[in-house]
């Protein structure tokens, strides 16, 4: 029989990109959907062979997890759920609750299921947290020097945290946690996708953060590979960090779509945050507003050595084909990226190298530049 894999969090789509993807790989016979609310789009049908897909409307945070695994004599378990954002709910607690106690459900369930032999995490670098001292590239053995103090990427340590306990007690599971950069693509509907799609996008006074991206398809093949092509030979393949090579800064994302800053002070940005969180106009948490402040870059050279696999998209790509897809800002684009290409050209190509400008990685493909430009200018 071949394999029976369990996705949780199919109703975002991510999560039902991923069960579509996954029917298609060889030795694959059955996928199980689970999440709290049904997917807003049924499963398209295949052109060509493809498994069986069933889905149970279910909360993790309840044992009816286990029932399921035991039904389907499930081997695989992905665990996609964990989300920045709830299902039809955008209660902090609610949230947090479904992010780390339907986890902790799930491993539950997972540990007392002896047939489960492989567990699959998203998770994100947002759990190196962002700081003004933090290192120019954080790799997976990197200690953060100021952990994440709420929110989304707080809930997503504490799963980690789980899920290594997970590990210990299932030393026969192969275990792969995937630290995913901001996932980005025309379909992308994450909270920082809805920052971008603000038609003046606040900036904080005198910082320009080096961020990075990885697109939606590359997103959906690193967890297919972790799911059914591990390294064979191998029990668990660890944590992994996922990201498009290169960077981009704050202000090269805002001339590519043509949406004209607003730099603030931090403290007037903070409470427009605040404002923003309790009218919910969009999702500005403070987590995210550090990474505003001091962007974040992860090394991915483990992707390339365990999973083998070259991100499709560097970093510029994966926002380019983002930016195609959102509506046309204030400003020209093409000119202004036409005008700021022409300036780099003109400073050099250590200037490029410096900001990220030409999407291509540093030395031994490690994206960051030997500086910090998101330090604060005088």
């Amino acid at each position: 029989m071949g394999m029976v894999v369990l996705v949780t969090g199919v109703a975002r789509r991510l999560g039902a990109r991923f069960a579509d993807e996954i029917r298609r790989r060889p030795g694959v016979d059955l996928v199980v959907g689970v999440d709290v609310q049904p997917p807003r789009q049924p499963l398209a049908e295949p052109d060509g062979p493809a498994a069986a897909y069933r889905f149970h409307q279910l909360d993790l945070r309840r044992p009816a997890v286990a029932r399921v695994i035991a039904e389907y004599q499930v081997d695989t378990v992905v665990h996609l759920s964990v989300s920045a954002t709830g299902l039809g709910s955008t209660n902090r607690s609610s949230v947090k609750e479904s992010n780390v106690i339907g986890t902790m459900q799930l491993l539950g369930a997972c540990q007392k299921a002896p047939g489960v032999g492989r567990l699959v995490v998203k998770s994100t670098t947002g759990v190196y947290g962002s700081a003004p001292r933090d290192p120019a590239v954080f790799s997976e053995r990197t200690q953060p020097k100021n952990l994440p103090g709420g929110g989304f990427a707080k809930d997503a340590v504490e799963v980690e945290g789980y899920v290594r306990g997970f590990a210990r007690r299932r030393p026969d599971v192969a275990v792969s946690v995937l630290r995913f950069a901001n996932i980005v693509g025309p379909g992308a509907d994450t909270p920082l996708g809805e920052y971008f799609a603000l038609p003046v996008l606040p900036t904080v006074l005198g910082y320009d953060p080096r961020l990075q991206f990885v697109h939606e398809d590359d997103a959906v093949e690193v967890l297919c590979r972790a799911a059914v092509a591990a390294r064979p030979g191998t029990v668990n393949t660890g944590t992994v960090n996922v990201a498009g090579e290169g960077v981009l800064l704050l202000s090269q994302c805002a001339r590519r779509l043509g949406r004209p800053t607003l730099p603030l002070l931090l403290p007037a940005i903070s409470w427009m945050a605040s404002v923003a969180r309790q009218t919910r106009m969009v999702d500005f948490s403070p987590e995210q507003l550090r990474l505003l402040t001091h962007g974040r870059v992860v090394d991915t050279t483990l992707l390339r050595e365990t999973f083998g696999y070259q991100p499709r998209f560097t970093t510029p790509e994966a926002f380019a084909d983002f930016a195609a897809a959102q509506s046309a800002g204030l400003l020209p684009p093409e000119r202004l990226t036409a005008v700021t290409d022409r300036l780099a050209a003109l400073l050099g190509p250590e200037h490029a190298r410096h900001t990220g400008q030409s999407g291509h990685p540093g030395p031994a493909g490690h994206p960051a530049p030997p500086t910090r430009p998101n330090r604060p200018r005088s």
